[in-house]
């Protein structure tokens, strides 16, 4: 009898201590996740994965609200929000990478893009010396060399965003640079084209 009343006694010490345990709020766990979701946020997961980065936070949002819910019950039980809470924080951790990788895709395509851009610009100046001078032909290419002179400032401003980490400004300068470049380029190829040709019918 005596052993059965010791067992008893063992066995609610055991339980209370589980309940206790479990009643906690699992505020490690809280901290562990709020401080992955700032590293994921320092890392640019908010600007260079955003749908990803509001989806973590949803999913810690999530998890508060339960905990919430749960402080407000007699019988507490937190442990199914402490496994949340490790899936947010394991999360966090892939976001921060996803935004790592993110970055350096941007700074592969704007290096190629720069790239492509002088490249052009080489091309362009190049085409003025062969395009056609004439009396209007003249003022025109004046017009152009100047579009072509600020397309090349534009380039050589990307490089103090890109220092400065702004890798999507960066980008958007670069390409709208690009597509100015390639304007140039197709205009000035299509009048020496022109011109080539009236100089071919002529001696024809």
């Amino acid at each position: 009898m005596k052993n059965r009343f010791f067992t008893i006694i063992a066995f609610l010490g055991l339980t209370a201590l589980f309940f206790s345990s479990c009643s906690k709020v699992p505020q490690a766990e809280i901290d562990a996740a709020n401080t992955a979701i700032e590293q994921a946020k320092l890392a640019g997961a908010d600007v260079y994965v955003q749908d990803n980065f509001v989806a973590l936070q949803d999913s810690l949002n999530n998890v508060m609200v339960s905990i919430e819910s749960q402080k407000s019950k007699f019988i507490k039980n937190f442990s199914t929000a402490k496994e949340h809470l490790a899936g947010v924080t394991q999360y966090a951790g892939e976001v921060k990478q996803q935004a790592e990788t993110r970055k350096e895709e941007l700074k592969v395509e704007i290096q190629n893009t720069i790239s492509e851009v002088k490249t052009l610009i080489e091309t362009n100046r190049q085409l003025i010396l062969e395009a056609p001078k004439g009396k209007e032909g003249t003022s025109a290419l004046v017009a152009i060399k100047g579009e072509i002179d600020a397309v090349e400032t534009s380039i050589n401003e990307t490089s103090t965003l890109f220092e400065s980490g702004d890798y999507l400004a960066t980008l958007d300068k670069a390409k709208a640079a690009k597509e100015k470049a390639t304007a140039i380029n197709t205009e000035l190829s299509g009048v020496i084209a022109k011109y080539k040709t009236n100089v071919k019918n002529k001696k024809a």
